[in-house]
């Protein structure tokens, strides 16, 4: 069997949006952000945001032109060229990867603090599991995630809105706060660099839009399905994070860059905490597996035009599923997660996605000067999203910028030998 079968409709593809951006950046990334930006945090969501808009736009222009599976390494390859192509692969397999153990990680910081990594492992290989036995599961199992952990989410912030009382103020007597830290332990910059910082982090919470473009080739009416699903999905999730983080901001004040788990900490009453913690630990598991499930997509297509070795490209005839990548990514997030603190995983995640965005906003650029009839976006949109990519990946911490690079040069170099 070589095709996916097309099995999800425009709730579906919804439910697997949002599961993945309703996940652990909703309940992670806020800390790791306001140590970088301090009080300039609520500017770092709204640039965070609108960049996801500028993404979310073009990928949508894109899918509905290739509803295939691959998202932007499908785009770019046809709209650019095969390096091209190959570069964004590339580099969401590598920033999803590192996304997937970062979310395993916070998971386990939630369930079992003391043995997060080990955790995280089991989660990672339960997940891929669950996925192998269809992309319906994949979607039945993200609605229900979604459902449980937006009842939690509103009721934590209906109690932060009521001035219910915190777990974790820098005020509270007898509270004694961990160091505040910075991905890869760097001191965190000042002024507008601060803020450019603090946004490619939180662009880690937004990105699942992702996940439905690349289930392109398993969606019903693609050119319909997939741009109402993304466009969808991000405005729930837009107005969720900035809820979200105007209460951590609020209600925890100079005490939330040494929380470890924010939303969870809103809520002061010990079995209301609790359940929110399970929620949080919920929301991660139901964003690891969309993010597992594109992971598979992005490489079986990259096997069938010999980007990566064939065998990823097996598919299951009974379940019509990437059994063979979704084992090879589970195994990468597995070692990720063991081996890396999440706020590290994080920065090298917005690095390579964010760089894989802009490659996609190339794509559209290319893709309107073929004179393509189903254009609807305005011209300087793509422009603009390129633009913003490049300055926030810039402004990133450098190792994380620098092990990118690094590793897309390898990739480049490991597709030229694999060719030959």
């Amino acid at each position: 069997m070589t095709r996916l079968e097309r099995r999800i409709g425009i709730p579906g593809a919804i439910a697997i949006g949002l599961g993945a951006m309703i996940g652990a950046g909703l309940f992670f990334v806020w800390a790791p952000a306001s140590v970088l930006a301090g009080p300039l945090l609520p500017a770092a969501v709204v640039l965070a945001g609108a960049i996801a808009v500028l993404n979310a736009l073009s990928t949508a222009q894109l899918a509905m032109e290739h509803p295939v599976s691959g998202g932007a390494y499908a785009y770019g390859r046809a709209e650019v060229g095969e390096r091209v192509g190959f570069a964004a692969g590339w580099m969401f397999l590598t920033g999803k990867s590192a996304s997937a153990a970062a979310i395993a990680v916070i998971a386990g910081q939630h369930l079992w603090p003391e043995r997060a990594p080990i955790v995280a492992a089991i989660a990672v290989a339960v997940l891929a599991a669950l996925n192998m036995l269809g992309v319906r599961v994949t979607a039945w199992v993200s609605s229900g995630v979604v459902a449980i952990v937006l009842v939690v989410v509103v009721g934590a912030l209906a109690w932060a809105a009521a001035g219910g009382p915190a777990t974790l103020t820098s005020s509270a007597p007898g509270v004694v706060l961990a160091p505040a830290s910075t991905p890869f332990g760097l001191q965190p910059p000042a002024g507008p660099l601060a803020v450019l910082q603090a946004a490619g982090l939180l662009f880690f919470a937004f990105a699942g839009y992702a996940r439905m473009a690349t289930l392109g080739e398993e969606v019903r009416e693609p050119r319909r399905t997939l741009p109402v699903a993304i466009v969808v999905g991000l405005a729930v999730v837009l107005a969720l994070y900035a809820l979200v983080g105007w209460a951590t901001s609020a209600r925890l004040g100079d005490g939330l860059p040494r929380s470890a788990t924010p939303l969870a900490d809103l809520v002061g009453e010990p079995a209301l905490h609790a359940v929110v913690l399970g929620a949080g630990a919920l929301a991660c598991l139901g964003s690891l597996m969309g993010i597992l499930a594109g992971l598979s997509r992005t490489g079986l297509a990259m096997a069938r035009n010999r980007d990566l070795p064939g065998p990823l490209s097996r598919i299951a005839a009974r379940t019509s599923t990437p059994v063979v990548a979704e084992l090879a990514t589970a195994a990468v997030a597995i070692t990720g997660a063991l081996l890396l603190p999440a706020g590290s995983l994080v920065a090298v995640s917005s690095t390579c996605v964010l760089t894989y965005y802009a490659i996609a906003h190339v794509s559209a650029i290319r893709m309107r000067r073929t004179g393509v009839r189903r254009m609807w976006l305005p011209a300087w949109l793509p422009w603009a999203g390129l633009a913003a990519c490049a300055l926030v990946v810039l402004t990133l911490p450098w190792p994380g910028v620098v092990a990118a690079a690094a590793w897309l040069a390898v990739g480049l170099a490991a597709r030229a030998a694999l060719r030959r």
